[in-house]
């Protein structure tokens, strides 16, 4: 803790980048997740009116909770890096199988009032990854359910791993940030990319349900003049039989 505590103290004299910079320092590996975490703007912040009043209510701030995996969590979950910071370990919660947790409902609680220019924001990171925009909620968008996109590891976990073998295994992490509203990307953004998923894995499951039945007629795919008709009938009939199959699609 001396040496992350040096670090932090060192970068509050001088530009502090965005704690989720999608390109974070190469720092060594024991204070890397701290530090990619880290304060922004620390002098700014101390200015702004808001500032004690986000101090304050600090504690008792946010919930989530996991649909159909988790009761609902409090901030005590979290790890508290700074007063606008906390993070999730994942592999305390669902081990390895992190990816397999596709969304998160967060919410802001009745008994504190975020500033209308603030928003909290939810990151999520994969091991050896930067962290990744999930979305926001504000004042008056209270709560959302947040589709978690997780990317694929990073391929330097494993050769920083090798290089500090003293070191614990690298684990997926949920971040939760007090940021300008402004700064952050459209609210909507999470949603516009769960329905292009939506779309590229229907067009993809029609694709292979057509190769399925093609032919070859010299440098032409020719497929049944029904085909269309019979995969949606398909489509239709496994969508009645499993609820989960078109959640698949949008995950």
């Amino acid at each position: 803790m001396g040496m992350i505590r040096k670090t932090l103290r060192g970068q509050e004299n001088g530009a502090l980048r965005n704690v989720f910079t999608p390109n974070p320092p190469k720092l060594p590996l024991a204070i890397l997740s701290v530090h990619i975490f880290s304060i922004a703007c620390i002098n700014k912040r101390t200015k702004n009116p808001n500032y004690q009043e986000i101090i304050k209510s600090s504690t008792k701030m946010f919930g989530l909770v996991f649909p159909n995996r988790s009761f609902p969590l409090d901030i005590s979950t979290f790890t508290q890096i700074d007063t606008f910071h906390w993070v999730l370990d994942m592999n305390h919660f669902v081990g390895e199988e992190y990816d397999s947790i596709r969304e998160v409902c967060i919410f802001l609680l009745n008994n504190f009032t975020l500033p209308p220019d603030k928003a909290l924001a939810v990151y999520i990171q994969s091991p050896g990854s930067p962290f990744l925009f999930c979305g926001a909620v504000t004042v008056s968008r209270p709560s959302a359910v947040l589709s978690l996109p997780w990317p694929e590891p990073g391929s330097s976990a494993a050769q920083l791993q090798l290089t500090a073998p003293d070191v614990p295994p690298l684990s997926a992490k949920i971040g939760v940030s007090v940021e300008d509203l402004a700064a952050l990307p459209s609210l909507d953004v999470a949603a516009e990319k769960k329905i292009e998923r939506l779309a590229l894995k229907v067009g993809e499951n029609l694709f292979n349900f057509m190769q399925s039945f093609c032919g070859v007629d010299g440098s032409k795919l020719v497929v049944p003049m029904d085909i269309l008709d019979r995969w949606f009938k398909k489509f239709q009939e496994r969508s009645k039989r499993d609820p989960e199959y078109l959640k698949g699609f949008a995950l």
